[in-house]
């Protein structure tokens, strides 16, 4: 059984996470990192991941890139496998984590849903078969506490459509301060913030006399708590250090 430590366990997120595990038999939650280390779960809470001594098979982290350092520290320095699904990071916050994975295994999505994985492959499928004749536009909507814009999962979905298209790609997150005809290079995103919304995410095909259009709507957080339990109790069990994502858990 493995034993799993929350990070962000006070958080939306961390609670979806620790409420989903005390219903199943078959993970157990050791102990939780927070900022502020409330407890609410009855377990231990520590604001610094170094203070804890106790055991652990893997990390989940929803909190803040903020903290990624730290957590990488705990998480290389006790050869403890760890589950990235925090969303937001820097160039050099994306080197620390390519560091950390030669060193502990490391599992990093954006989205944890298996749904929007799912929409990934279709994208790039989708990428592969309309080619150059269609343009390309991204829109994702998500509540107002969402501090990161465009959400990663749009820029993977961005991604997943630039390595099916047979040339290189822009992303153009704006359009109202350049007046130009659309580029065929280019994938347009767009963000909308407001209310409760959970997180939706579009993505059309606009070409000639047709527009095809893939969409996903996460009706809770669960959907992305379940998918980062699966992802823990699966690395719980690699032992080859390295960067692993929904491909590798999906097969």
């Amino acid at each position: 059984m493995p034993k799993i430590i929350v990070s962000g366990c006070n958080g939306h997120m961390g609670q979806a996470v620790v409420k989903l595990a005390a219903e199943m038999e078959d993970v157990q939650i050791s102990c939780g990192f927070n900022r502020t280390p409330a407890q609410k779960n009855g377990f231990e809470v520590f604001s610094n991941p170094l203070d804890f001594k106790g055991e652990a098979d893997v990390v989940i982290d929803f909190s803040n890139p903020a903290n990624l350092t730290g957590l990488l520290a705990y998480a290389v320095g006790t050869k403890t496998p760890i589950v990235l699904c925090t969303t937001g990071y820097g160039e050099e916050q994306l080197a620390e984590i390519d560091e950390a994975a030669k060193k502990v295994p490391v599992f990093k999505s954006g989205n944890m849903s298996l749904g929007i994985n799912l929409m990934m492959r279709l994208a790039r499928e989708a990428a592969k078969a309309l080619g150059e004749s269609f343009d390309v536009e991204i829109l994702e909507r998500h509540h107002k506490r969402k501090l990161d814009a465009p959400s990663g999962t749009a820029l993977m979905l961005a991604d997943a459509v630039a390595g099916g298209l047979p040339h290189e790609s822009e992303y153009v997150y704006e359009r109202h301060s350049v007046r130009r005809p659309r580029g065929r290079e280019e994938i347009g995103i767009s963000s909308m913030r407001g209310g409760t919304i959970v997180g939706e995410h579009e993505l059309m095909f606009a070409g000639p006399d047709e527009v095809f259009t893939l969409k996903h709507s996460a009706l809770s957080r669960d959907v992305f708590a379940s998918g980062a339990l699966a992802a823990a109790r699966w690395l719980a069990g690699v032992t080859e250090p390295g960067l692993y994502d929904m491909d590798d858990l999906l097969g």
